[in-house]
């Protein structure tokens, strides 16, 4: 029986195992092909599985690859991020973000995915917590939290709280890394009893998109403005003449 239910944006570079993370916690193989391939910032995939008594939707969500994503991937990422909110919006907000991390080195394009889904997309009202994840080379997982904590605060990165994984199935159940590792993302998930869902404000919010992509790629030559960027809005995003009026109004007077 489900008595809770959360809605969940889990998000990270290429390469860090998102696809590995929703098979963790599903206990099955859902996530067949890795979003990695699409190349697209912003593309995402549902999946919906029960765990427990908890009903989980998680939008599986390819983040910036590189801090200047150029003319090519600007339109685009703003069409498929307008997509995954209304998909948020009618399954009722969203609960928390989790963030895919590999578990070497922080970069500043961590940083920018980070500040996108928390700060831009969410506005610092969703909590976030970070999934570390390669870590089946070290002997105690939570070693590398205590060695590198510091390091992520330095970048600015704040969480509510974190869970050090490995995504390479064993045959030890739950005493083994995998066991272990599942545990603690199961346990980041129960901390959330899906009551304070986040739902994303329609009027400004494309306008906050778009100034938070430039701001984060780099306002580069090229990336549509003006009479540009408006016929995209609408042709593209399939936005109302009206409201993109209103849009571009915004991002006149805060230019």
């Amino acid at each position: 029986m489900v008595y809770k239910s959360i809605n969940v944006i889990l998000f990270g570079e290429t390469g860090v195992g998102k696809s590995s993370v929703v098979n963790l916690i599903a206990g099955r193989p859902v996530a067949e092909v890795s979003l990695d391939v699409e190349g697209c910032t912003m593309h995402s995939k549902e999946y919906k599985f029960d765990v427990g008594s908890m009903r989980i939707s998680i939008w599986d969500t390819s983040g910036l690859e590189e801090p200047e994503m150029g003319v090519h991937g600007y339109i685009p990422a703003v069409e498929k991020a307008w997509l995954l909110i209304k998909q948020l919006r009618e399954a009722g907000g969203v609960d928390l973000l989790l963030f895919c991390i590999r578990g070497n080195r922080i970069t500043m394009t961590t940083q920018s995915n980070y500040r996108l889904f928390y700060e831009v997309l969410c506005g610092q009202q969703v909590p976030i917590a970070l999934v570390i994840t390669h870590l089946e080379r070290e002997v105690d997982m939570e070693d590398w939290w205590d060695r590198n904590n510091k390091s992520i605060e330095k970048y600015g990165i704040k969480c509510a709280g974190h869970a050090c994984v490995t995504g390479i199935p064993d045959t030890r159940g739950q005493e083994g890394k995998y066991g272990r590792s599942r545990k603690a993302v199961h346990d980041l998930l129960m901390q959330h009893d899906g009551t304070g869902k986040y739902m994303m404000p329609e009027g400004d919010w494309i306008a906050r998109l778009i100034k938070g992509l430039k701001l984060l790629t780099g306002d580069k030559a090229g990336i549509p403005k003006g009479k540009a960027l408006e016929k995209a809005l609408i042709k593209r995003c399939r936005l109302d003449p009206n409201n993109v009026q209103g849009i571009m109004g915004t991002i006149t007077e805060d230019s």
